[in-house]
């Protein structure tokens, strides 16, 4: 084939040659985007088409257009505070940041950030090194809104709600610089004291987990207590209610009574007035000592002498 290729282009003439260079370079200006890329096309240095969508598009020949392809839909992946050690290319970690919290402790961060191209033309022609522009605003933000906080609350309940903070103030740095990136996700991946503090940390979260535990059982105690006391306390109530109306029933029925009593001594005042008095005295005088004196004052001592000698 390619001995046919050579012999056809030996039999072409020159301006057929020509032809055929002409429509090979101007054939350079097709190109195609790829569906999860997006171009940029320049001429001469100079952005002609800041974003070319997935498809074929027409351009002028190379060199004079040329198309810079990004995959916008891939995310990268950076870390603040440190690499990864990497054993096979001789990699060490690198010295984590230390950030100064609320309350005046410094603490050491690691975060993997995630963002991907949003403006092709400002990611290729903005910045220098990017990663490095997105790495410096995340940082920047990070050492903002860990300054609000004490440590405690960055080590534990406030990681999420810093993670989002600083996603949503360095994407606008971002978008101030012109990087042309969307910052995806902000991921504390570490958070720890520096290694000259980290046993006083380590008692101190030794004694929250002590504290917690401590308050967890007295909950668990609180709640096994708590019912059988208001069991306890809705039986005196019940107890009480009962009390009440059986004393209740018992006033009313005496108060009726008496009330038929009155009624009766009404019709007959006098003579129920001495009967009642009668039965009274009946009830009186058998308890107590008694001296009878006649009508004239005369006391009869026999009977208190008969008294004494029965004693």
């Amino acid at each position: 084939m390619i001995e046919g290729l050579r012999q056809t282009w030996n039999g072409l003439t020159v301006s057929a040659r020509t032809g055929v260079l002409a429509g090979l370079w101007l054939l350079t200006g097709l190109y195609i985007v790829p569906a999860d890329q997006q171009a940029v096309v320049t001429r001469w240095g100079r952005v002609v088409e800041p974003r070319a969508l997935p498809g074929s598009h027409l351009a002028l020949p190379w060199p004079i257009d040329q198309v810079t392809r990004l995959k916008v839909r891939q995310l990268q992946r950076l870390i603040v505070g440190g690499e990864l050690t990497d054993g096979l290319l001789g990699r060490g970690e690198t010295a984590a940041p230390q950030f100064l919290t609320g309350d005046q402790n410094l603490i050491h961060l690691r975060v993997a950030v995630q963002y991907s191209v949003a403006v092709p033309a400002e990611y290729l022609f903005t910045s220098e090194d990017v990663r490095r522009a997105v790495a410096a605003a995340v940082e920047s933000e990070l050492g903002r809104r860990v300054a609000q906080r004490p440590v405690d609350a960055v080590l534990t309940t406030e990681k999420a709600a810093i993670q989002e903070d600083v996603r949503g103030a360095a994407q606008q740095l971002v978008n101030g610089y012109r990087l042309g990136v969307q910052v995806a996700s902000i991921n504390i991946e570490s958070a720890a004291p520096p290694p000259e503090a980290r046993d006083a940390f380590n008692d101190v979260a030794s004694a929250r987990a002590d504290s917690a535990r401590i308050v967890s059982e007295a909950q668990g105690y609180a709640g096994d207590i708590v019912p059988k006391a208001r069991g306890e306390a809705n039986q005196l109530l019940e107890a009480a209610a009962g009390h009440k109306l059986r004393k209740v029933n018992e006033a009313r029925g005496d108060a009726a009574r008496f009330v038929q009593v009155a009624e009766e001594y009404q019709r007959a005042a006098q003579v129920n007035g001495r009967r009642l008095y009668i039965e009274t005295m009946e009830q009186v005088l058998p308890r107590i000592k008694k001296l009878i004196i006649d009508p004239a004052g005369n006391l009869d001592l026999t009977i208190l002498r008969r008294g004494e000698a029965a004693k």
